[in-house]
C-alpha cells in the first residue's frame, strides 16, 4: 500500500478488525466536552441528536448519559455497528449501519448533530449542507476530535517511529504531522461552517493532555490506527512498535493528545 492518503471509503471500514480492542485502546473523551455540550448547547434530557461515525460508542455512551433521546448513531462499518448495538442497549439509541450520505435524516428534525473523531472521513461541504438541513433552528452542530500530538510539547515516541510508519498510508485526520491536522485546523473548519450560510454563534474549545502506556497498550492503540491496520506488513510493524516501546522507552510511552470541540448554532433564517 502506498503512502498516499487513504480513500475516504476505505477508511470508513478500517477500524472494525477488532472492535473490543479498539474500544479498549482508544482513550475516552474528556469530561469537559460533554459538560460544554450541556452548558453551551443545552444538550439535556430529550435532546434529539444524530452522531456520525459512532464507532464502538466512545462518545455515544456519554451522550446518552446526558439524556439525549432519541439518539441516531450512524456507523458505516457493520462490525463496529454490531458491537455498539450489542453493548449499548438503551431505548433511546438507534444504530444505523450506513454511510452518512445514504441516511435519510429528514428536514429540521434534530436539536444536535455531532461526530467524534470521524467527520474527516466525509466530504465536508456536502456533509455540512446535509447537517444544516437536518437541524432545527437553534440546534447545534458540534463535532470533536482526540488528536495525537501537541505542538507545544516534545513527542519522542512519535519521532522514534516516524521512519517505521512513513511507508504506510495516511488518513485525512493525521498524516504524520506534515500539515495541520483536520480537526486542529480551526481556520479551515470555521470557514467551512461559515460558507454554508446556515450557522451562527460559531465557537471552539481546545485542551491538551497526555496518556502513559506500556508496550502492550501502545501496540493495541497503534493496531487501531487506520494507517497501521490496513498495511500488508501490519504484524511486523506492530512487533517493531512493541520492541521500540519496550527496549527504547523502558516500557513507558507518553502520547500527547489535543482535544478539539467545535460548536455552531443553526440559524433560524439560514
Amino acid at each position: 500500500m502506498s503512502a498516499s492518503s487513504l480513500a475516504k471509503e476505505t477508511g470508513r471500514t478500517a477500524f472494525g478488525l477488532n472492535p473490543a480492542s479498539y474500544d479498549r485502546s482508544r482513550p475516552d473523551y474528556p469530561d469537559w466536552v460533554f459538560e460544554t455540550l450541556h452548558s453551551h448547547c443545552g444538550v439535556n434530557q430529550g435532546t434529539a441528536a444524530f452522531e456520525i461515525g459512532a464507532g464502538t460508542g466512545k462518545a455515544t455512551r456519554q451522550l446518552l448519559t446526558l439524556g439525549v433521546n432519541p439518539l441516531l448513531a450512524i456507523e458505516p462499518d457493520p462490525r463496529l455497528a454490531t458491537f455498539l448495538e450489542g453493548g449499548t442497549v438503551q431505548p433511546a439509541l438507534r444504530v444505523v449501519n450506513s454511510a452518512f450520505e445514504d441516511v435519510e435524516l429528514g428536514s429540521s428534525s434534530f436539536d444536535l448533530g455531532t461526530s467524534a473523531t470521524a467527520f474527516h472521513w466525509l466530504d465536508e461541504d456536502a456533509a455540512l449542507a446535509k447537517i444544516a438541513r437536518a437541524l432545527r433552528g437553534g440546534g447545534w452542530w458540534a463535532p470533536f476530535w482526540n488528536i495525537y500530538g501537541n505542538p507545544s510539547k516534545p513527542d519522542p515516541f512519535h519521532e522514534a517511529t516516524l521512519d517505521l510508519l512513513s511507508s504506510g498510508p495516511t488518513n485525512p485526520s493525521n498524516d504524520g504531522h506534515s500539515r495541520l491536522e483536520f480537526g486542529a485546523d480551526v481556520d479551515a473548519r470555521v470557514s467551512a461552517i461559515n460558507a454554508t450560510g446556515a450557522f451562527d454563534s460559531i465557537d471552539w474549545h481546545r485542551s491538551t493532555w497526555s496518556v502513559v502506556l506500556d508496550a502492550a497498550q501502545t501496540v493495541e492503540l497503534y493496531a487501531s490506527y487506520s494507517n497501521v491496520s490496513l498495511r500488508p506488513d501490519r504484524e511486523a510493524v506492530l512487533a517493531e512498535l512493541e520492541r521500540i516501546a519496550r527496549e527504547d522507552f523502558d516500557n513507558q510511552v507518553t502520547r500527547n493528545i489535543t482535544t478539539m470541540l467545535y460548536m455552531a448554532r443553526r440559524s433560524a433564517s439560514g
